[in-house]
């Protein structure tokens, strides 16, 4: 027994060794990143391709490590390096590490021990909390150590199903730091918090923010006349598991993203949900001229799609790719979005030129891409929300032919194109125009169904604001200092008869108009519509279709617009308010009593259920039962885009029922949204460019009867 015991003793002594000051001992294998524990902290990482790596211990805001502590091999397991280190104080700590291996960049080995890199799985990116001031060496980041132990308070996930939400796209940044927003801590999560009171009278049900994850704005910086131009948009990732220090408002030691938790957390208690957009076809590394922050480091030949000399790949349009299909990519994004659904309480991703996530390593398009099928029957992941932006910088277009297995919705960019044109009177659109608005069965397989996958939209942070796709022919970018030679030339866009601003009250009337008809008809399309930050308002980004680097009024919210337009905003939220009142929009309810179609198309006769190639003039009727209402849920969308007045017969009305007009977004008395309706019986003139919305509530008792 003496003897057992003293081998048990000798193999734990061995089990512990004392490297520069602190205790060490083998850790745990399957905890990627560096986790607090009450004895000490836990450091994972793996690399496929290095011979040794290196913790470095720093205290807050030092260039120097106080400890420099090697993993030592037999700490290793397979190609993954972990390490307790005893009697760390968290408090005054940053960490990064250092990764040996072979250099042989023709192969796409770059090891270099001599570099400082960070941690894939870093929770917080040290020296970025003040927005454009980025301290220490360039291109040299740590990580800090993250306390998990935010109170949620049992707030439960809404859980809103995709037929039934209304996505409100938003920058962190710029929702508040016009000094009009008037909140105390403006351009940060907290400043979002103070709005959660506007946001819920909008109606939305969904926050989709632009990147939160830690990223440099202060990469390619420069100066423009006069002008400092940054990475404002946030779509050059740094770390993926790190929330953007810069957007909160206070100092968050150890607790880094408890802001952004407290944001969600008030979101959900307003019945609200939060969608991420997310970047993982690309990183802020770049290319062979980037620099070397972490994935280059440790296995650059994994992380990224090489060419057969080492060169990048380049689908995303910055310089470089993930290798998104490599199992060792797929595991860390996988993890990655597993740890802000368990952590973050997220409802869901969009994920940015997603075509990307189904490229080989050689960059040809796959099949079944494992990792798209793997998120799609992910367990945690299994109740979010998954959506592609079906495309990428390389070419590959996926709209309606995205790898879904009937999890994954799409940006429907056919949409935005088909709508756009036919709504400023592009009138051979008219048969895609009504595609879209029935759900896109053409692009969905699911038929009727499709608007599980369609997310519909006019206007997003890429391209025109609403007000500026009705003001201005053309692009306006020259502010951006490449010549006017970034951002889309195909924005579908008319000025309504002057480029930019003007005091012509015609033109005015007619932009409103026209923005008017656009948010109408988006709310009366089938699928999740989803709208721009200050659309609701008229915010104008002066022209400028690009402003990924303009950390300015070009790019902010003006707040006084909410009171100048305050009859616009108005229409706009009972717009939103209609469509959350009648479900026959959103989906297929029980057949209806009065026997119309769930859906059907029209043109200027309403007795006729079809449309010509050109049509000046279509319509589509939305039709259901209300289950325990005893009423059938009609609703009929007329769309005049033509420059001339016209004439329209509405279906006929069966039973007792009657039309009654709810919109009219070229009333001449300027009521363009009626609650309680007006009777209208038969024919209807429809004013040139307008949108015209009715509704018949039938009961359905009276039609059995009848």
């Amino acid at each position: 027994m003496e003897e057992r015991r003293t081998r048990k003793e000798k193999r734990q002594i061995l089990a512990f060794r004392e490297v520069d000051g602190f205790r060490i001992r083998p850790g745990f294998y399957d905890m990627n990143g560096a986790t607090v524990m009450p004895d000490g902290v836990n450091f994972t990482v793996y690399s496929n391709g290095a011979t040794g790596i290196v913790l470095n211990l720093f205290y807050h805001d030092e260039t120097k490590p106080f400890a420099r502590i090697p993993f030592p091999q037999e700490y290793r397991i397979g190609k993954v390096y972990s390490m307790f280190v005893f009697g760390l104080n968290i408090e005054n700590m940053e960490y990064a590490y250092q990764v040996d291996g072979p250099w042989e960049p023709e192969n796409g080995l770059l090891f270099d021990r001599t570099k400082i890199l960070l941690d894939p799985y870093a929770k917080a990116v040290a020296g970025q909390r003040i927005w454009g001031d980025k301290t220490g060496p360039e291109d040299v980041y740590h990580a800090r150590v993250v306390r998990s132990d935010f109170d949620w308070k049992h707030v439960p996930f809404p859980k809103t199903a995709m037929s039934d939400t209304i996505i409100y796209e938003m920058h962190v940044r710029s929702f508040t730091r016009h000094p009009s927003s008037g909140v105390k801590a403006p351009g940060t999560f907290a400043g979002i918090m103070e709005k959660i009171d506007y946001l819920k009278s909008l109606g939305v049900t969904a926050i989709e923010l632009m990147p939160v994850f830690e990223f440099d704005e202060t990469l390619n910086r420069r100066v423009f006349e006069g002008r400092e131009l940054l990475e404002f948009w946030g779509y050059n990732t740094v770390s993926f598991f790190a929330p953007n220090t810069s957007y909160a408002s206070t100092t968050e030691y150890n607790h880094e993203g408890d802001e952004l938790k407290s944001l969600i957390r008030l979101l959900k208690m307003n019945d609200m949900e939060v969608i991420l957009d997310v970047v993982f076809n690309h990183t802020a590394e770049g290319n062979e001229h980037g620099p070397v922050i972490s994935f280059k480091g440790f296995d650059n030949n994994i992380y990224y799609m090489l060419t057969p000399d080492g060169k990048y790949y380049n689908f995303s349009g910055t310089g470089n790719t993930m290798n998104c299909n490599h199992p060792m990519v797929q595991e860390m994004i996988v993890q990655c979005l597993r740890y802000w659904v368990t952590e973050f309480h997220v409802d869901g991703f969009r994920f940015d030129l997603a075509s990307i996530l189904g490229r080989n390593q050689d960059g040809s398009p796959m099949d079944n891409p494992p990792l798209l099928q793997r998120l799609a029957y992910d367990p945690i992941l299994g109740d979010v929300k998954l959506i592609a932006e079906a495309w990428d910088a390389g070419g590959m277009y996926q709209v309606g032919s995205f790898p879904a297995w009937k999890r994954w919705a799409e940006w429907n960019g056919k949409y935005r194109d088909e709508l756009r044109s036919y709504l400023k009177g592009d009138l051979w659109c008219a048969p895609d125009a009504v595609r879209r608005i029935i759900g896109s069965p053409d692009l969905y397989d699911s038929g009727y169904a499709g608007y599980d996958s369609s997310v519909n939209f006019l206007t997003c942070h890429d391209g025109f604001t609403l007000y500026d796709l009705y003001s201005y022919n053309h692009k306006h970018n020259e502010l951006n200092g490449w010549g006017g030679t970034d951002g889309a030339d195909d924005n579908r866009s008319w000025n309504c008869g002057t480029e930019g601003r003007t005091e012509d009250e015609y033109i005015n009337d007619l932009r409103f108009r026209m923005m008017r008809n656009a948010i109408t008809v988006l709310m009366c399309s089938r699928g999740t519509p989803m709208i721009l930050a200050g659309d609701e308002f008229a915010n104008s980004q002066y022209g400028n279709n690009n402003a990924y680097c303009q950390d300015n009024e070009i790019s902010w919210l003006d707040w006084t617009l909410l009171e100048q337009n305050k009859e616009y905003f108005e229409f706009y939220r009972n717009v939103i308010s209609f469509r959350k009142k009648h479900p026959a929009i959103r989906r297929n309810l029980k057949p209806a009593v009065c026997g119309y179609p769930f859906m059907s198309v029209h043109g200027a006769d309403g007795n006729m259920m079809h449309i010509t190639g050109e049509a000046r003039l279509i319509a589509v009727r939305f039709a259901g039962y209300r289950s325990g209402t005893g009423q059938d849920d009609i609703v009929y969308l007329v769309i005049n885009a033509h420059w001339e007045k016209a004439e329209i017969t509405l279906p006929p009305v069966k039973g007792s029922g009657m039309w009654q007009m709810i919109i009219d977004t070229g009333a001449e008395d300027g009521v363009y949204y009626r609650k309680s309706g007006r009777p209208v019986t038969g024919r209807w003139q429809m004013k040139p460019r307008s949108v015209c919305v009715f509704t018949a509530l039938y009961i359905a008792e009276n039609l059995h009867r009848n």
